[in-house]
């Protein structure tokens, strides 16, 4: 007389390949809550283990690969496929299948099967790959997948700072990551020009979805500071599963201002003020003369000489003297030479008559 066990793995067997109608998942009080077998009303009676040995080993010898898979969403041009294969090779287990949320559940009598996509549009989606044993137990395992976005932007901001820095001034740099995911396998860097500030995690660690988040980093002005770019940046380390060149997106740099001319300055007549001021944020700035508000020459001339006082408010403030001396336009020397020839000769022929 046949086994209980035969007897239901021979009923299982047949309910399988009959193909009068297609398996409805539900739910197994034995199975995780995210996994349902394909055949209800039926008992299932889990392998013994035995002491020392893992349950993973014992009840589930199913092997998925690649373990571990890394894909980036997307529902236009960007979106990754994915592919997966489950294979048992242990005897006694009658077929495997694999649940997925949403999708067509999939079963075979054969030692493997595969699942795909051709793009990833799920942020929580969780593949199990299970396995029916003739003894009437079953095993799942799960499919290790990682869905990544890269950050839309990556912005810095300085918090409750001075204008006017004293040094040992404490101030707070923010560094603003959109929209990137997952939350938990973004790195942020600051900078001080090329040198290294700091790093830090995001310290979500749940959420699948895009999310923005703001990292914070106290500093303590110095002396250079004034001078110094400051930015930051995202990137996202999916490990050896993930993409190996995956770009790293920076933030703008903000600095101090800065003129664009030396401060003693010689220009020819009649040529452009060539002085700027450059800085990010961009400052406001505000011309002197002998103590008084002008507008920046746009061509100079012999009048236009002296000193001017630059004054800039941007990320800090700073003043700039400029000196300006004034050059003859070229050939102006020339002209004059000839214009005083032609009238000698002039005056000679006149004389001459």
């Amino acid at each position: 007389m046949a086994s209980p066990g035969w007897a239901v793995a021979l009923m299982l067997f047949q309910l399988f390949h009959s193909g009068t109608s297609y398996p409805v998942f539900t739910n197994t009080p034995s199975l995780s809550p995210e996994f349902a077998l394909p055949f209800p009303n039926v008992s299932l009676v889990a392998s013994p283990i035995t002491p020392g040995e893992s349950t993973q080993s014992v009840l589930c010898p199913l092997k998925i690969s690649p373990s571990t898979v890394v894909v980036r969403y997307g529902k236009k041009e960007f979106g990754d496929p994915v592919k997966a294969n489950c294979s048992i090779q242990r005897m006694g287990y009658f077929g495997i299948g694999w649940e997925v949320p949403l999708n067509r559940p999939n079963f075979t009598s054969q030692g493997f099967l595969i699942w795909s996509v051709e793009k990833m549009t799920d942020w929580t989606i969780k593949p199990v790959c299970f396995a029916l044993s003739e003894q009437g137990g079953q095993c799942y395992s799960k499919l290790t997948l990682i869905v990544y976005k890269p950050p839309d932007r990556v912005s810095i901001t300085f918090l409750n700072h001075s204008e006017s820095p004293f040094e040992g001034d404490r101030y707070t740099l923010q560094c603003h990551v959109t929209e990137v995911a997952p939350a938990e396998n973004v790195l942020v860097t600051f900078y001080r020009g090329e040198k290294m500030l700091a790093q830090m995690h995001s310290n979500t660690s749940s959420e699948k979805k895009p999310v923005t988040q703001s990292f914070t980093l106290n500093i303590v002005s110095s002396k250079e500071d004034t001078e110094a770019q400051y930015w930051c940046e995202a990137k996202l380390e999916l490990g050896p599963e993930g993409p190996q060149h995956l770009p790293v997106m920076a933030s703008q740099r903000l600095f101090a201002p800065q003129l664009s001319c030396p401060v003693k300055l010689k220009v020819t007549e009649g040529e452009r003020f060539p002085c700027e001021v450059t800085g990010n944020p961009q400052p406001s700035v505000t011309w002197f003369r002998n103590g008084q508000i002008v507008a920046p020459p746009s061509h100079l001339n012999k009048k236009d000489a002296g000193n001017y006082t630059i004054q800039a408010k941007g990320l800090f403030s700073k003043n700039f003297t400029v000196e300006v001396k004034i050059l003859p336009a070229r050939g102006t020397a020339n002209s004059c030479c000839g214009h005083f020839l032609l009238l000698v000769l002039l005056t000679q022929m006149i004389t001459h008559v």
